[in-house]
């Protein structure tokens, strides 16, 4: 049986390295837990977070409406519980359009290097 390289195997990611994926610090994301219910990492005996794909999907789905959009910790409290789905599709497109935009800057930086 061959491995699968191309799929993600991880399962747990720690505080710093969620942190660092949506470059926030490690305090902001514990503030969120705290302030939204539908972050919920796993702990360990020691305390430790573990947060799944799930958990990174819920805050970045905070981070669209709290940093990009502007709304208050409350507003986006009430928004994901009122209309989750809606907000979750949201920071994905967003999400997809940043990747757009940063290939872009890279193709214009590509073409004035050639001219």
């Amino acid at each position: 049986m061959a491995l699968n390289t191309e799929k993600n195997l991880k399962v747990y990611y720690s505080i710093k390295e969620v942190a660092e994926m949506l470059n926030v610090t490690e305090s902001m994301l514990r503030f969120w837990e705290k302030e939204i219910p539908m972050i919920k990492p796993k702990t360990t005996g020691n305390n430790v977070r573990q947060y799944t794909e799930t958990d990174i999907e819920n805050i970045k789905a905070v981070y669209n409406l709290v940093k990009v959009r502007g709304f208050k910790l409350s507003a986006a409290r009430k928004m994901l519980r009122e209309n989750k789905q809606s907000v979750d599709d949201n920071a994905r497109l967003i999400e997809s359009l940043i990747k757009v935009r940063d290939e872009l800057k890279e193709l214009k930086k590509q073409l004035d290097y050639l001219e």
